[in-house]
């Protein structure tokens, strides 16, 4: 089964998407993307990561470039969740590697048709 990294600090999110899409991929979910980091560092490797943007501690924005910047991450696909439609934003995070940018709220449905694109 594919494995999913959701990086975001609204437990709400994980249990929508978990509610969707847990019989088709399992779900890892982690609150912050410092939690996210140490869980990777101990040799976790998803098969795609799904990450808020505006989060305390570390922005989805920081942790995209921490992603892109490692050897051992960088092929990871990254798809971006916002609350803000910003057209700046989203040309910014997609030429710095996220594959998606997909504003809250969404539709799962339409989530899973774009995850089988990546995954």
């Amino acid at each position: 089964m594919k494995q999913i990294l959701l990086v975001d600090d609204k437990a709400s999110i994980g249990k929508v998407l978990s509610m969707y899409l847990g019989k088709e991929y399992d779900f890892v979910y982690c609150e912050d993307p410092l939690k996210a980091i140490d869980w990777l560092q101990e040799g976790n490797e998803p098969d795609l990561i799904i990450s808020d943007i505006r989060m305390p501690k570390m922005t989805g924005s920081e942790f995209l470039h921490f992603l892109k910047s490692n050897e051992l991450f960088k092929h990871i696909p990254v798809m971006m969740l916002s609350s803000e439609e910003s057209t700046t934003e989203r040309i910014r995070l997609l030429e710095e590697g996220a594959v998606d940018y997909i504003l809250k709220p969404f539709n799962p449905m339409e989530l899973k048709v774009r995850l089988k694109k990546f995954i």
